[in-house]
């Protein structure tokens, strides 16, 4: 058999052929060759002739049981010890209520159950994501999955698909032990209704574009004073928007009017850069045109009461002296006439006789010379 040699010696109880002792004290009983389970009764036999042997006067007297009582109530209090890491922070009860606060290193609490003490992470910045959940691996799963948590009504009653993370970490160890069961639950349902709020009151073309930093430092801010009310004993490090978009089944005919907008954008600038540049024009136009009648208007004054004031100035020469003013007035007539005529003068003296019947007086005239070096 496997507990015997080959040779017929001892198995593994210590007997062998011959009946020898084994290690429980005694070989096998009737002398067979099996193996032989140990004997229970004689194990609890020995240790307790060992315990009276190592207490003086044996279990039932005095002074063992003192000792061990002592031994007992030595090892009840030294379960008081214990260890508070660097990233944690002791809280210790007393039969349950908040007595104070550990720092990290090796501190004690009275032994149980008089005491206890609670070591949270308080250092550890934790994260609740809502609208999506993250794969084993780091890999988002999918950002549509959790659509109960993610799509959210805008302030122009659109909707929009919103997955975002909060950064948190525990400020009061006491409340945030004691001030909510279930804390993690807690921050992600207010988290949740403060987004929905922020959101609610921020039209969709400002969340999809440059409004997403202010959705988040007003969630961070709304979740943080519902956080503090409830006496949670949490601080939101940040709130982080990791996707704005409209819903999927309404994508296509989101963007086709987001082109449109942008279609109208478009037209818009040209018109107003195509005003910009009527209007200045036109304006200057008008205000050109407003300068040249102001001008022909004093222009036109001007000559008026120039006449006006030599038509005065002629007319008291005249009453001054008529023969001569009207002399000279039908001088000045006839040379403003005849200034710009061709004129031929007859002499009647002489004895002249004034124009003949026929007299070619323009050939009369003497012909320009011709330019020099050319032949007449």
């Amino acid at each position: 058999m496997p507990w015997q040699n080959q040779g017929g010696g001892g198995g593994p109880w210590g007997g062998g052929g011959g009946g020898g002792p084994g290690p429980w004290g005694r070989g096998p009983s009737g002398g067979g060759s099996g193996p032989q389970p140990p004997n229970i009764e004689e194990l609890l036999r020995r240790g307790q002739d060992r315990m009276r042997s190592m207490l003086p006067g044996g279990m039932g007297s005095v002074r063992g049981l003192i000792l061990i009582g002592l031994i007992a109530v030595a090892v009840w209090l030294g379960s008081g010890f214990y260890t508070v890491q660097p990233e944690q922070l002791g809280v210790v009860l007393r039969f349950g209520k908040y007595v104070r606060d550990a720092t990290p290193g090796l501190n004690y609490h009275l032994p149980t159950p008089i005491e206890r003490a609670l070591t949270p992470d308080v250092t550890r910045e934790n994260r609740v994501e809502i609208g999506f959940r993250s794969g084993s691996e780091g890999r988002t799963v999918s950002a549509r999955d959790l659509q109960e948590e993610s799509l959210m009504l805008t302030g122009d009653e659109n909707i929009v698909d919103i997955d975002f993370t909060v950064f948190w970490k525990i400020k009061d160890a006491s409340e945030y032990l004691f001030g909510v069961r279930e804390p993690e639950v807690l921050v992600k349902v207010a988290a949740e209704s403060a987004m929905r709020e922020v959101v609610g009151r921020t039209p969709i073309q400002q969340a999809l574009t440059e409004g997403r930093g202010k959705i988040e430092v007003d969630t961070q801010a709304l979740l943080q004073k519902l956080l503090d009310s409830y006496g949670a004993g949490i601080e939101i490090r940040r709130v982080q928007l990791l996707a704005v978009d409209p819903p999927a089944q309404v994508v296509d005919a989101f963007n086709d009017v987001q082109r449109a907008r942008a279609d109208r954008e478009r037209l818009r600038n040209e018109a107003e850069a195509y005003r910009n540049d009527v209007i200045p024009r036109a304006r200057g136009d008008a205000e050109r045109l407003i300068q040249e009648a102001q001008a022909y208007r004093e222009e036109v004054l001007n000559r008026a009461q120039g006449d006006t004031k030599r038509f005065l100035s002629v007319y008291q020469a005249y009453q001054a002296n008529k023969d001569v003013t009207t002399e000279r007035m039908y001088l000045e007539t006839m040379e403003q006439v005849l200034k710009n005529t061709s004129k031929v003068i007859l002499d009647r003296g002489e004895g002249g006789q004034g124009v003949v019947p026929y007299l070619p007086l323009p050939e009369l005239k003497p012909k320009p010379l011709p330019p020099e070096g050319k032949a007449p």
